[in-house]
């Protein structure tokens, strides 16, 4: 690989040591087995937020005494000889559009200031149910969309850690935490891992249940997660998944074994299709570059794939469901409190409310037709290698980059992984995106966890 693929020295702002710089499944293992209490590793995460928060503005909301009550909770259970759950000791970070019921809940606006919600989001409840602590709440841009909230880089503070789940991508960037939860209507878990140069995974739609989770577009609206490598989002998602009767986009399903299988090998070197996509000449030179060495350094496991005729269009069907439904969801504070959102959020409202039933209902229609189509690319690949974003992360703090790059899969719901396998000749990350088939997510994880060896092995790691 060329000098695009070789990571940078790091900066002191995402060079976390010591016990903070445990990923999460290690930091699990030697809590149970007695070398790490729980109160100890909140300890090391909380004095890395001291030395970066600063500069890197990650979290909405933070109490230390409440963090550490839980560990000592933790701990206490632990030598009382109770049964450790998966997520054991682990703080979690958690964004701010999730409802929480022992910290404020405020949805990036100041419409939402002081919200306290009564009761705990599904997913919340489960990461607690697995021994998760909850470390705090991270930034998100306003109402999750595109106005950007005080959260930087941690590569380089000047410029968008990307949104919307901003802080939760860069708070694990920076070390401050092993795990966090984020959301995407559009590209908000996966072009944040990107610029952020950490493991971002959206599940399939309807895999993590949305219950107590800021309403936007119910069609398109995902949780996804994020952790330090491939393993350590798959624990976490495995621990959120499953169904939820409040939730009519799950169903029941045997629990997903993503971990175990994320970490097995394939029986046979996974086949990847490189697809470019219609935004191909939009990037940037030195992330075509990357892209280009790196699929001709994979040699015979890639093969070049063009999108179904049947897909054109997605970009604007995408933007006419999510415009239609957030003018619908967020009609309460455009008419309250109109002048107190942002001039991008009042654009999409008022779009929206100019869509009709019959093109909403026409664009969910073709949304079957391009899922059936991508079905059929699967036959012959494992997943799909494409670019995660445009390129890196943008030099500017007043917008969060252009999610172009994940809006068809979000638009199909398919599962999508971020790996941070490259950087651009500024030396700030970009990610590499793998989307599998829908359902199919200990799949995706799988061929992710084999490229991303792949990938160490060829830079000499």
């Amino acid at each position: 690989m060329g000098p695009s693929s070789i990571p940078p020295p790091m900066s002191s702002l995402v060079a976390s040591t010591g016990f903070a710089g445990l990923g999460a499944i290690q930091a699990v293992e030697q809590m149970k087995a007695g070398a790490l209490s729980a109160r100890d590793y909140s300890l090391a995460l909380l004095e890395r937020v001291r030395q970066v928060e600063d500069q890197v503005q990650a979290w909405a909301c933070l109490h230390p005494d409440f963090l550490l009550a839980q560990a000592d909770a933790a701990d206490a259970a632990h030598r009382s000889g109770a049964a450790a759950g998966a997520l054991h000791g682990l703080p979690i970070g958690v964004k701010d559009i999730i409802d929480t019921s022992e910290l404020p809940t405020e949805n990036g606006t100041v419409l939402h200031a002081g919200r306290q919600p009564r009761r705990d989001a599904t997913v919340v409840s489960r990461l607690r149910a697995a021994g998760g602590l909850l470390m705090g709440k991270t930034v998100t841009t306003e109402l999750a969309t595109y106005a950007p909230g005080k959260t930087r880089n941690p590569h380089d503070p000047a410029h968008t850690p990307g949104g919307s789940s901003s802080g939760s991508a860069a708070a694990v960037a920076a070390g401050m935490v092993p795990l966090a939860i984020g959301t995407q209507t559009n590209g908000s878990i996966i072009r944040p891992a990107s610029f952020c140069g950490v493991v971002g995974y959206k599940p399939s739609a309807g895999w993590l249940p949305r219950t107590g989770v800021l309403v936007q577009s119910p069609p398109l609206d995902q949780l996804g997660v994020y952790g330090r490598s491939v393993e350590d989002v798959a624990l976490l998602a495995q621990c959120l998944a499953g169904h939820d009767p409040q939730d009519a986009a799950t169903r029941p399903r045997a629990n997903p074994r993503l971990l175990d299988l994320a970490g097995s090998e394939p029986a046979s070197p996974p086949v990847i299709g490189f697809v470019r996509t219609t935004m191909w000449e939009r990037m940037a030179p030195d992330a075509q570059h990357a892209f280009l060495q790196f699929t001709q350094s994979l040699g015979s496991r890639v093969v070049e794939l063009e999108l179904p005729q049947v897909s054109s269009g997605f970009l604007e069907l995408h933007r006419l469901v999510m415009e239609a439904d957030i003018a619908g969801s967020f009609e309460l504070e455009y008419e309250r409190g109109r002048d107190r959102l942002s001039p991008s959020l009042q654009g999409q409202i008022e779009r929206g409310r100019q869509v009709t039933a019959v093109n909403y209902r026409r664009a969910l229609e073709r949304r079957e037709a391009i899922c059936t189509a991508l079905d059929g690319l699967f036959g012959a690949i494992d997943a799909i290698l494409t670019p995660a974003a445009l390129g890196t992360a943008p030099a500017r703090l007043d917008a969060t980059g252009d999610p172009v790059m994940c809006t068809l899969w979000t638009f199909t719901g398919q599962p999508a992984v971020s790996l941070p396998l490259l950087h651009g000749s500024n030396g700030l990350p970009i990610g590499v995106q793998l989307v599998g088939r829908r359902d199919d997510d200990a799949r995706l994880l799988r061929t992710a966890r084999w490229l991303s060896r792949m990938a160490s092995r060829a830079a000499g790691q």
